[in-house]
């Protein structure tokens, strides 16, 4: 069989996104509106590329996607990935041709763009041959309708700081907007040292998706102390963008309390999965997932490498930008919400 590989338009975003919905290893990452997202809030330039079979019974019947989007960056170099501030991607097809044709089409891309990588974000490995980075895993693991039988998948020792949240005065509830959440979300990345992304790209998130990106925040009286924006696909819950503010770490169970929150509501929409999202391997977020109970699946990122010899390692915990993180921690909040969007757009 033979495929024609093109690079998708804007009038094939209906027939893209029911390719997506019947996939078995579909993600909410692989939805067409993520183009536009990359665009409007990065300008990064998303070159979608979809296989079409062209000698059969339908010919031009879809076979398999690609969704890539290419960052330019002075300071982090240039490269084309599956998917930019997205924890999932990579191919999706109907068989090893397919993805073979996708394949090959995405490195004469990388080549013609004189990228230094092209990064896909799988999450199965491939037969590629390609260097596989072992850093990050997901989570992610069924919730039952029942509320109680959640409470006790959860191992008792992060069982009992949920209780404690609970017991905290703590209340959860919905916010249309994203103002509160990122006041919350760009105070939690400062203290880590990382740069934040420009509000506006919550709000072209919750624009584009609609009831598929909502925003839970957590109060502790009458004040905000923590925030979740999570992604709902296939009857499956991902919290995306979390984080709380330093006087939570004085409430006891505010950060159990918010997960267990977004789960207890999800189980309630009739929801079946809690996909915990993407960890760095040891890291304090890994261990905090381990210990409510999922087990960690690695995410085999894999490169191929175009003016390069090495796999790209932009992330916090290399030694390189140490003195950047905690240079960044110190710096005044509105300061580093200033400084923090021109720098964040290539780190996605």
């Amino acid at each position: 069989m033979s495929f024609n590989v093109r690079e998708c338009a804007e009038t094939d975003q209906a027939a893209w996104d029911a390719y997506v919905e019947q996939h078995p290893q579909a993600t909410f990452c692989h939805r067409f509106g993520w183009r536009r997202v990359l665009q409007d809030a990065f300008g990064h330039d998303g070159r979608f590329l979809l296989a079409e079979e062209a000698d059969a019974p339908e010919p031009g019947r879809i076979v398999g996607i690609l969704p890539l989007a290419l960052v330019r960056s002075r300071l982090f170099g240039t490269k084309l990935a599956s998917l930019p501030f997205c924890v999932y991607g990579g191919i999706l097809a109907d068989g090893d041709d397919a993805e073979a044709a996708l394949r090959e089409a995405a490195c004469k891309l990388a080549e013609q763009l004189n990228v230094e990588a092209l990064e896909l974000r799988n999450t199965l490995p491939s037969n590629s041959g390609w260097p596989v980075k072992d850093l990050y895993y997901t989570f992610r693991k069924e919730i039952s309708a029942d509320h109680e039988a959640n409470m006790k998948a959860i191992p008792n020792k992060q069982r009992a700081m949920v209780r404690k949240g609970i017991a905290n005065d703590l209340s959860s509830e919905e916010d249309a907007g994203c103002e509160r959440f990122y006041r919350v979300y760009s105070e939690s990345v400062r203290n880590l040292g990382t740069p934040v992304f420009k509000r506006r790209y919550l709000e072209i998130l919750r624009d584009e998706f609609g009831q598929d990106c909502r925003v839970l925040m957590i109060r502790h009286g009458n004040q905000d102390v923590a925030g979740v924006m999570s992604f709902y696909f296939r009857h499956e819950v991902l919290p995306y963008y979390g984080g709380s503010v330093a006087r939570a770490r004085s409430i006891k169970g505010c950060n159990d309390f918010m997960y267990w929150e977004l789960m207890r509501r999800s189980a309630e929409e009739g929801l079946t999965g809690f996909d915990f999202g993407r960890s760095k391997l040891d890291t304090g977020p890994f261990k905090f997932k381990k210990n409510w109970g999922f087990k960690p699946q690695p995410l085999p990122y894999e490169y191929y490498l175009v003016h390069t010899d090495e796999m790209p390692d932009v992330n916090p915990n290399n030694p390189r930008y140490r003195r950047l993180v905690d240079t960044w921690k110190r710096l005044p909040l509105p300061l580093a919400n200033l400084l923090g969007p021109p720098l964040a757009r290539s780190l996605g």
